[in-house]
Order: C-alpha cells, then structure tokens, then sequence
C-alpha cells in the first residue's frame, strides 16, 4: 500500500501539473520513494528518517513516498516532479532504469543505484565495511566461544562489503577465531523462519555472537538469539546492520552497524544548489558519522575506548579497511561456510 507524507502536514493529493526542471539554486522539496512501509527499524526507515533530517538542516520540505513495492514507480515519479519535488531519491536498486528514464522526462534530480548522470542523476553507493570492521573488533573482543556467525539474506554487494568488514577486523583482533559464514538464500531478505532455522544452525555451532544482515529475515535471526544456546552455555549476542532497534532489544543487542542517511541526503542537497549534484559518489564516511557503530549499555566502557581509538585509525589512514564486493571474494575470508543452496 503506497503512503504518501509531507513533512509538514497530513497526506495531500499529489497536483497534476508539470513542473519545468529545477534551476540549480533553486530546492525547495525533496522526496524519498520506498519500496516498503519506513517502521523496520532498517533500510526503509533509515532512508525516510534520513530524508526527514536532511530537510530539516536544509530547510525544505519533504514529501514521503512508501510502500510502493517493487512494481513499476513511473507513475509516482512523475507525480512527486509534477507536485514541485526537485530532488528525488529513489530508495530501492530496482528503481534506477525507471528513475533515469523519468528523471530526463521531467528535467528532475534522481539519485538512484547507478552510475552517475550528471547534471539530473546521481549515484551513492551505500557500503559500511568500515563500521563493519569496528563491529568485527568488538565481536573479537567480547566472544568467550572463539566462534562467531555471520548470518546474510543474500551475498548482495551491500553484504558481501559489510562481511567482508566484519572479518577483517576479526583477523586484525583475534586470528584465531573460527567464523560461521551462513546465507540463508539467494534473496531471502524478508525470510523470518529461514532467517531464524539458519542461525540456530550457527548458534548450534558454538557461535556466541551473530553478525546479521538481513532487512526484514533479522527479526528471525533475533528469535534465535533470543531463544537458542550454543552448546558452551554462553549467552548470545547480536550485532546488527543499518538501523538501531534498541526500542526492542531484549538484552541481546550488543550493538549495530548504523547506517545515517541523514549527512549523504544533506550533500546531495547542497550539490543541487551548487550545480555540482552527481559529480561525486554520495557514501557512508565514519568521518561524518553516517557510518558509525552503535553505543549500547552492553559493552564495557574500556572496550568501547578501544574501539574508538580503531576508529581514528582508521579515520587517519592507519589502518586499511579492503571494500570486497564478490561473494567468492568474501566466502574465502571465512573459516566455514553454510549456503542454503548447498
């Protein structure tokens, strides 16, 4: 079901009238669509609060699109370019073909997964290997099993970096640490009893920290945490990626790869106005805190300062943290792998 929002006020009636292409100085609304309702505390929520805080520093106004699922968003395009949005951002990779096709109809801003187009489309490349990598640390940090589970919904480029990440930092820390590599399909990002059968499987493994990435299929990941113990008897926590569900947690999020759209959203804005939009790759930077791992109650305040200090490291250019982007790239930096497949 597609709602539709403004910042300011109730659901209005997108107006059929076409709007000439927006100057470069000249923004005033922007728009996210998304692909889903923005309440799963993940990627539809993040990018709609993003958008939300991007209006609010930048003062315009903003116009929510959601629960399109992943049909044909032509339409809804064009009515957010008739009803005055001049930079569109179109929240779900299967959007970009549709989105650059509507964005050069109606001379409006688009950002989309692809590449760059300027001056009408942009590209941000939503990748967090190197908050990933500071939740690898804490995982090695904080395991009393010396195994840990990564448990994905599929081996998207957006996973595979994150993973990839997250191993790395495992190595930096701890070499000797056996990692659990689990896909639970080739698309399974909405897959809760897959999600959940999977990581029990990793937990029965003796994994006592869960890595998961998984959209909607991590509330399955989290009833396993929640219910399952490893044959050590340890407690097990879980470390989540791109929203923060602390609002939920029920003494089991340790913490979460924090993905805050909210700096990208802004830069893109100012980019319209400067007439510099899409000459640049819009990304998550630990220097901005868009990527940044998350603070809970549930990690000593020592390891916490350890962790910030890899962060400046990091930051600095001291430590290197690889993007890997291919699954067979990121499968051989893990000590065992279970694909659903096989």
């Amino acid at each position: 079901m597609l709602s539709l929002l403004r910042s300011s006020s109730a659901a209005l009636a997108l107006l059929a009238v076409t709007m000439p292409p927006a100057l470069a100085a000249d923004v005033d609304t922007i728009a996210i669509v998304t692909p889903e309702q923005g309440t799963d505390f993940g990627w539809n929520q993040q990018g709609i609060e993003g958008l939300e805080a991007a209006a609010k520093a930048t003062g315009t106004e903003a116009i929510i699109a959601q629960g399109l699922g992943y049909g044909n968003v032509r339409p809804t395009l064009r009515e957010l370019a008739e009803d005055g949005a001049q930079l569109i951002i179109a929240h779900a990779s299967g959007y970009s073909t549709e989105a650059i096709e509507v964005a050069k109809e109606m001379g409006v801003h688009m950002v989309t997964g692809n590449p760059s187009e300027p001056p009408l489309v942009a590209n941000y490349n939503l990748t967090a290997e190197k908050g990933a990598y500071l939740a690898g640390v804490l995982a090695a940090k904080m395991t009393r099993t010396k195994v840990l589970g990564i448990v994905v919904s599929s081996e998207s480029p957006n996973w595979n970096a994150q993973s990839a990440g997250f191993a790395q930092g495992v190595r930096a820390t701890s070499p000797e640490i056996e990692l659990r590599y689990a896909i639970i399909g080739p698309a399974a990002y909405a897959d809760v009893a897959g999600a959940r059968r999977v990581t029990e499987s990793v937990i029965a493994s003796n994994a006592d920290i869960i890595f998961g990435q998984g959209n909607g299929s991590s509330f399955g990941m989290i009833q396993a945490v929640e219910t399952v113990t490893p044959p050590s008897g340890e407690k097990v926590w879980f470390i989540d990626v791109i929203g923060d569900k602390t609002s939920i947690d029920k003494g089991h999020l340790l913490s979460s790869v924090i993905w805050d759209m909210a700096p990208v959203f802004t830069q893109m804005v100012e980019d319209v106005r400067a007439d510099t939009f899409g000459t640049n790759t819009y990304a998550l930077a630990l220097e901005d805190g868009s990527q940044r791992l998350l603070q809970t109650g549930h990690i000593p305040a020592e390891i916490w300062a350890e962790l910030e200090a890899v962060k400046a490291q990091i930051i600095a250019g001291e430590i290197t943290v690889d993007l890997v982007l291919e699954p067979a790239a990121t499968r051989a930096m893990m000590s065992t792998t279970l694909a659903a497949a096989e």
